[in-house]
């Protein structure tokens, strides 16, 4: 089969007053007319600049991006714009942006088919068929505000494929949704491309995502490091770069102790690499933080009930949640769980019930009381990170102690602490790089770093791993129930992964 995507040599290089960041470096990769490649790797590794550079969206410092003979780096503006809306569907990780909140999601779906000029039948036809599809054709009339993340989600998604692109790129297409229904839309996605011989990139995370996946890469540190098919016999293959460079699986290099140095030799025609010094200690990656007894009810609501217009966001809830606890809120896609955080947080009221957080009634104080409780006790992380895109990662999290009129000891003291924050989510060495320059996953890291650095008594996440690989959610999830446990907090997460749930004390379901 031929080429319909090929990088060559592809690097993209941010320029910053911090520095130089490369987000690719040296990335080469083909992918078959009507091929569907999944691109697996980890917060940071330059997934998203990938799908950016095939979008358009982004030009590369140097190298070759082409998609079916167009070289889309050297594009002019109008042939740009003609690929994107005649070729492309793009998923983008922040779907929230392509859709436009006075329209409904039936109106939404069939947008591109009415600009091409589609018949008002035709284009309503399609949009009610895919959203039955995954599971919206009952709500197909409501706008976006009245839909849940995980329900906005699947209606980008079907937006990017109704028209029936040639490319379909897809930036993490089930970041926020259950498992249950992560699967529907996998499954949705399979039949889709394949019915219209769609060639698909869809980077990821999730490894499930290879489960409709003809060929699978691996890439790390801006270049690709490892493929291999999804039906293939033979073990993952180790891409060979130019001049010699490969990446060893992490794992493989835990298994072998081999830390920051090996040696290489040729052995019985192959190649054998040994350990150099001291190898890095094995952490298992489910280590379960120690139980701690219940402490105190920080928190608790009574018949909490919430409606939007004809909606029901949120039934009947009662929940206590205790002091140096992690408390996972589980439940499917659209069962309430970001509602619930919101009114646990006070950033709205509910129709019924009532909320108390540290001895006081929530839902008797006006507007004004709210916020100061909330600044004085409460931290919020949310689906979106809401961070300010042109200051550093530090002075975000600096900002939030200034903003709570915090003092860590004067002097340095407010930025050895938000240092350490950044520390504790793995951020210390991109501490000082813009925020706009880091990856989804960083972002979502920093915003959790700014959450923990003011030790708040509750602190309350909605899907805080959500964007984030397997390693950094282990070390998210971890850190989490050990904010809870040394500082006496308690915090929940509104959340579907299991490795959050894993490191939890208590779960609260919703239906």
């Amino acid at each position: 089969m031929s080429a319909a995507i090929e990088l060559r040599d592809v690097f993209r290089v941010h320029s910053t007053p911090e520095g130089d960041a490369a987000a690719l470096q040296g990335l080469s990769l083909q992918v078959a007319d009507g091929e569907v490649l999944t691109v697996l790797g980890p917060s940071g590794s330059g997934k998203s600049t990938l799908l950016r550079l095939l979008a358009g969206l982004d030009r590369p410092s140097a190298g070759v991006v082409r998609v079916y003979g167009e070289d889309v780096g050297k594009l002019p503006s109008r042939r740009l714009a003609r690929y994107r809306s005649t070729l492309l569907g793009y998923a983008d990780q922040h779907y929230a942006r392509a859709l436009a909140p006075e329209l409904t999601a039936r109106d939404l779906v069939a947008l591109q088919l009415g600009l091409r000029g589609t018949s008002r039948t035709e284009r309503f036809a399609r949009a009610d068929e895919l959203l039955e599809r995954v599971g919206l054709a009952a709500k197909r009339d409501r706008h976006p505000t009245e839909l849940s993340g995980g329900e906005q989600q699947r209606v980008a998604l079907c937006a990017a494929l109704a028209h029936r692109p040639k490319v379909f790129l897809a930036d993490e297409p089930t970041g926020e949704l259950d498992a249950a229904t992560a699967d529907q839309v996998y499954a949705m996605l399979n039949e889709l491309v394949r019915e219209h011989r769609c060639t698909t990139v869809i980077v990821s995370h999730d490894p499930e995502s290879a489960r409709i996946a003809d060929r699978i890469v691996r890439i790390r540190d801006g270049r690709v490091s490892e493929e291999w098919a999804r039906d293939g016999e033979s073990s993952d293959t180790i891409v060979v770069g130019r001049g010699g460079w490969l990446r060893l699986p992490e794992e493989l290099l835990l298994r072998a102790g081999i830390g920051a140095k090996a040696t290489a030799r040729f052995e019985d025609g192959g190649v054998v690499v040994t350990p150099v010094g001291e190898g890095p200690q094995q952490v298992s990656d489910t280590a379960r933080v120690s139980d701690t007894p219940s402490g105190p009810v920080l928190a608790s609501a009574k018949g909490l009930t919430r409606r939007y217009v004809e909606t029901v966001a949120l039934r009947p809830v009662d929940l206590e949640l205790h002091a140096g606890r992690l408390h996972a809120i589980t439940g499917p896609s659209g069962s309430g769980k970001t509602t619930l955080l919101h009114l646990l947080a006070g950033l709205e009221l509910p129709d019924a019930g009532t909320i108390t957080v540290g001895g006081v009634e929530l839902t008797s104080l006006d507007r004004t009381a709210r916020a100061a409780l909330r600044r004085a006790q409460i931290a919020y992380v949310g689906q979106q990170a809401g961070l300010v895109p042109h200051l550093s990662a530090l002075e975000n999290v600096e900002l939030v102690l200034a903003l709570r009129g915090i003092k860590s000891g004067g002097g340095d003291g407010g930025r050895l602490a938000a240092l350490a924050a950044l520390e504790s989510v793995g951020l210390g060495e991109r501490a000082t790089q813009r925020v706009a320059r880091l990856s989804q996953g960083e972002r979502a890291r920093v915003a959790i770093a700014r959450a923990v650095v003011s030790k708040p008594r509750l602190l309350l996440a909605d899907e805080p791993t959500s964007r984030l690989d397997g390693a950094n959610a282990i070390s998210v999830a971890i850190l989490l129930a050990r904010l809870a446990r040394d500082t006496g907090a308690a915090v929940a997460c509104a959340t579907h992964d299991p490795l959050v749930i894993e490191q939890a004390d208590s779960q609260i379901s919703l239906s």
